[in-house]
């Protein structure tokens, strides 16, 4: 059996997320018709990790096995001349059988970008947040350091959430800012679903009340979303790349 690795780009704005859904369009959706068409054969495409409605990928890892062997750079050129302008097949390569792009995934890192004054070339993949002039950055990074480690993030994650396990261990949190943007980086094992963006909004709300750790400290403790603050729009945020052991 031969298993292929995909790195994907793709605009999420006018996708109901990565994950395939009952009556809504999807970006797994739409890579898997036209591999499925390409080589005549239904595959599984199993991504690293949903993404939200409306949220990009600058760095998505999918795989699928086939008997068929494949001319990957034909293959390539093929998939991205079919598939929709928003979504970009960046690279393909043969990888074990036993690889599995959720599963076999150690590490997983987003970008949130924010912009400090209103534009309509950034307006579909930022947030425009003005306050955050106002924002002591230092003091931001520093209530971020506290949720570096292995925590129990039911606080920050959708109440519908499925999973029992609501641990993750974030390993980098960062703030970096100029005078026309600024990034937000967490990079984790896992992620919950609406987690990265609670987390954003939590922490800039934080920042802007001039709050202390003990508040961070202490929806952690309550394990209850509404503890936390609203979450920023899902335009803003990237999941920029998944790692593996042999990266």
């Amino acid at each position: 059996m031969n298993n292929y690795k995909l790195i994907i780009q793709y605009d999420g704005t006018n996708y109901a997320g990565w994950q395939l859904q009952k009556n809504a369009v999807t970006v797994q959706e739409k890579i898997s018709e036209v591999i499925n068409v390409i080589i005549k054969e239904k595959v599984n495409l199993i991504g690293s990790g949903r993404t939200d409605a409306g949220v990009h990928a600058l760095g998505q890892v999918a795989n699928f096995r086939t008997e068929k062997k494949i001319d990957i750079n034909k293959f390539q050129y093929s998939l991205n001349a079919v598939l929709p302008k928003e979504i970009s097949v960046n690279k393909i390569e043969k990888v074990s059988e036993s690889f599995h792009a959720r599963f076999d995934a150690i590490n997983r890192s987003y970008l949130y970008i924010i912009t400090h004054n209103k534009s309509p070339f950034l307006e579909k993949y930022s947030y425009f947040y003005p306050q955050i002039k106002k924002i002591n950055f230092y003091e931001l990074n520093r209530i971020s350091k506290c949720l570096l480690g292995e925590h129990d993030f039911t606080s920050f994650s959708k109440k519908n959430e499925e999973l029992k396990e609501k641990k993750c261990t974030i390993t980098d949190i960062h703030w970096r800012t100029d005078k026309e943007k600024t990034m937000f980086y967490i990079s984790a094992n896992r992620f919950l679903h609406g987690m990265v963006r609670t987390i954003t909004g939590t922490l800039l709300y934080a920042a802007e009340k001039k709050l202390d750790t003990d508040y961070i400290q202490n929806i952690l403790q309550k394990k209850d979303r509404t503890a936390a603050e609203k979450s920023v729009p899902a335009k803003g945020l990237f999941l920029y790349k998944v790692r593996y052991q042999d990266d």
